[in-house]
């Protein structure tokens, strides 16, 4: 069964799941498709009988991406058009609890670090930057710079403290050490733009790629001379990627060709199978950490499912 919510005039551009509740997740979304217009950032609930909404903000620009907190189960970060990161809070009806604007262009990428001991936000902007603040949106606390085009996707190791890997128009995968604000890896990973990356949620070796040349590439961190799977079968750009929280191989693409794939890379054949339910873009995509194999998504058509795909309704976690 899949479950829709529409968000009208809006168009969706990343979701994430709650880490703290099961039923509640929130997507960043545009008006004209993120080109000119405002941006809202939207809270649903997953009913019985389908999906409500909790609460809605509002920004004066494109929101690309959003980012639970992982310390307060009401706050969330997302990031604008115009450069800045908002801090919206669940609980207060009225606008942001804070704004940040250091960033020159785009912030494409917002995430929230997991590891213990760590409360920090990664930003990944279109002026070639990442940024790292605390959880007040403070002054940022370091800006690492050395890709060589636009950053698409900044994510945190679920596994090592203060670090995070970020992708690029560039071609490359970095992997960057926030103590030294230093890049601790290089990887060439593909001969076009990187829209996507990830972290294996059970191996903190493992990062996934997803770029304009339609391919999957899953890397081993301590052997990158080629990628351990290339994982084929989208027919365009892929947008966003994510690893499953249940199984250690398998994992989530979404793309421009209107589909969502699942993958195991650890098999001879690798495509589990292919959800065809928007008649847009799909550009956000999220495992439920709290559902085994329960997947959200969203996209340009102006809507958000939650739904289990049936290639994975009968797998066990491993």
């Amino acid at each position: 069964m899949v479950k829709t919510f529409r968000c009208a005039a809006r168009h969706g551009y990343a979701v994430e799941v709650s880490p703290f509740l099961r039923n509640r997740f929130a997507c960043a979304a545009s008006q004209y498709y993120g080109i000119a217009g405002n941006g809202t950032v939207v809270v649903l609930e997953e009913t019985k009988t389908g999906v409500s909404l909790v609460r809605s903000f509002e920004w004066s620009d494109g929101l690309f991406d959003v980012a639970w907190s992982e310390a307060n189960e009401h706050v969330l970060v997302t990031g604008g058009g115009d450069g800045t990161l908002q801090l919206w809070d669940t609980a207060n009806h009225s606008g942001p609890l804070r704004v940040a604007k250091e960033h020159t262009q785009e912030v494409y990428s917002v995430d929230w670090s997991q590891t213990r001991g760590d409360n920090l936000i990664v930003s990944g902007s279109w002026d070639r930057t990442a940024k790292v603040w605390d959880p007040c949106l403070g002054q940022s606390l370091s800006t690492l710079k050395g890709h060589e085009g636009v950053i698409y996707s900044t994510i945190w190791s679920p596994h090592i403290p203060g670090c995070f890997a970020s992708a690029s128009g560039d071609g490359t995968l970095r992997v960057w050490d926030v103590k030294s604000a230093a890049c601790r890896l290089v990887i060439p990973a593909h001969k076009a733009e990187i829209l996507s990356c990830d972290w294996c949620k059970y191996d903190q070796s493992v990062v996934v790629t997803g770029s304009v040349d339609c391919g999957l590439c899953v890397w081993d961190l301590r052997n990158v001379r080629q990628p351990v799977s290339r994982l084929l079968g989208h027919s365009y750009a892929i947008r966003r990627v994510k690893f499953s929280p249940f199984s250690q191989s398998v994992l989530a693409s979404c793309s421009y060709d209107f589909t969502v794939r699942f993958w195991d890379y650890s098999r001879n054949h690798p495509h589990l199978g292919t959800v065809e339910h928007h008649s847009e873009f799909v550009c956000g995509l999220d495992f439920n950490l709290h559902v085994a194999n329960q997947v959200v998504d969203c996209a340009w058509d102006e809507t958000v499912k939650i739904y289990t795909p049936s290639c994975l309704a009968g797998a066990s976690a491993t």
